[in-house]
């Protein structure tokens, strides 16, 4: 129910490839997040993992807007621990 409120402010919701990465850390500069490092340890920006979103590359999130700028969010699946603000963050 709250799951599905939330989903429905998402534009697109991806199917992940078998092989896709995870997100594991968010890459912060000056308090911003510019970027993610995903589970084999690489980094992208917030750009290429929107690209890589959409391609099934990056498993458990959606593709949402705010104004002209596409970002990424967590799939709801009522676990507070995988979701993206709660994520350890590397400053750059």
């Amino acid at each position: 129910m709250k799951t599905d409120i939330i989903k429905n402010t998402l534009d697109q919701i991806p199917e992940p490839k078998p092989d896709a990465k995870r997100i594991t850390a968010l890459v912060r500069k000056s308090g911003k997040v510019t970027g993610y490092q995903l589970s084999d340890q690489s980094i992208v920006s917030k750009q290429q993992a929107v690209s890589m979103a959409k391609q099934g590359d990056i498993a458990g999130v959606g593709i949402a807007h705010r104004k002209d700028n596409e970002y990424l969010k967590a799939i709801p699946d009522n676990t507070e621990n995988n979701n993206l603000s709660n994520l350890p963050t590397i400053t750059n």
